[in-house]
């Protein structure tokens, strides 16, 4: 049976995600009429979409969607998955899923509440080079873990909300969140016992760059640096006392992994569309599937970003945050 897809809000990244679900197996997902207030209707066009809605309200009522991506700008978001929910939708939300960990965690308390299934879209979790790392780390092919490095920087600066604190904007939310995520992976999900960060501000207030350092129980460490202005390695790596494993650059949706010096390529699936507004975008189909395969076992949240797990990332972001002295308007709710 499809699964049947409502997308709210029609930006880039919304675009993708479209893109790559209508070359998908009509059997398998369906994509209903798209949702937003500037440009639907060229969006639905673009997509073969014949029909729009004018309001997220209109989709959020349309009995035939089963499962609403939501990929608003970040303040957007939870206003957007608890309406979804109300409806009774299953919600994929883009990351990060709130501005704060409150935010996080009142969504994460009303699907609960309803028995209904909400997952944060960090689609690199589901890029097959980012699978085979989590299957070498637990079969023990690195040994006992010791340090794990994430790096993501590029220059931001023009793209408006990336610099605009109204929108929740700045480095940490945007990308510094795919760092976070990975060092979280490959050490189990634990919870870090000592976080220090130092970053420098943007002329809008906003984090540019930012270093956290890390310490895991076993006196593990981990750090990463994420920025808006200078461009990094964009890789990320983890060593153990049998060896490293790096992701390639770009580790947040990667086609590259050296295990133990050993090089292995994951190409993308084949799709007729080229035209994808993010480097990789087709790695979208991975997420996608991932989120048919949880609804069709009647899943409640995805076995390999659980709920949990957003909520300690959005816990580091906001610690992270406060140490460096970035504060956004909803903190003030």
């Amino acid at each position: 049976m499809a699964l049947r897809w409502g997308i709210v809000s029609v930006g880039l990244i919304s675009s993708d995600f479209t893109a790559v679900l209508r070359t998908l197996p009509r059997s398998e997902h369906q994509v209903h009429p798209p949702s937003g207030i500037l440009r639907v209707k060229e969006f639905a066009r673009k997509h073969d979409i014949p029909k729009a809605y004018g309001s997220y309200e209109e989709l959020a009522k349309d009995p035939n969607v089963e499962v609403a991506y939501i990929g608003t700008q970040h303040p957007q978001h939870k206003a957007a998955v608890l309406l979804c929910l109300a409806a009774g939708k299953a919600v994929l939300c883009e990351k990060p899923m709130g501005v704060n960990a409150a935010e996080v965690r009142e969504m994460v308390a009303e699907a609960r509440s309803r028995g209904l299934f909400l997952m944060e879209a960090i689609w690199t979790c589901f890029f097959l080079a980012v699978q085979a790392l989590r299957s070498a780390v637990s079969q023990g092919i690195l040994g006992d873990l010791r340090v794990a490095r994430a790096e993501f920087g590029k220059d931001l600066t023009h793209v408006p909300r990336a610099v605009d604190r109204a929108q929740a904007g700045g480095a940490l939310l945007d990308i510094g969140i795919y760092c976070i995520q990975f060092i979280s992976m490959v050490f189990g999900g634990q919870k870090p016992e000592k976080i220090s960060a130092v970053g420098r501000l943007h002329e809008t207030g906003v984090d540019d760059t930012v270093t956290m350092l890390l310490q895991y129980p076993g006196e593990i460490h981990a750090s990463f640096t994420c920025s808006i202005s200078a461009q990094l390695s964009n890789m990320a790596f983890v060593s153990g006392t049998k060896g490293m494993a790096q992701i390639l650059n770009p580790f947040w949706c990667p086609t590259e992994l050296v295990v133990k010096g050993e090089h292995e390529e994951f190409p993308l699936p084949p799709t007729p569309s080229k035209e994808f507004n993010f480097t990789n975008g087709a790695g979208t189909v991975y997420e996608a599937k991932h989120v048919r395969e949880c609804l069709r076992k009647g899943l409640k949240e995805s076995p390999v970003i659980p709920l949990v797990e957003t909520e300690l990332l959005a816990d580091i972001l906001e610690e992270v945050r406060k140490a460096i002295g970035v504060t956004f308007p909803q903190d003030k709710r």
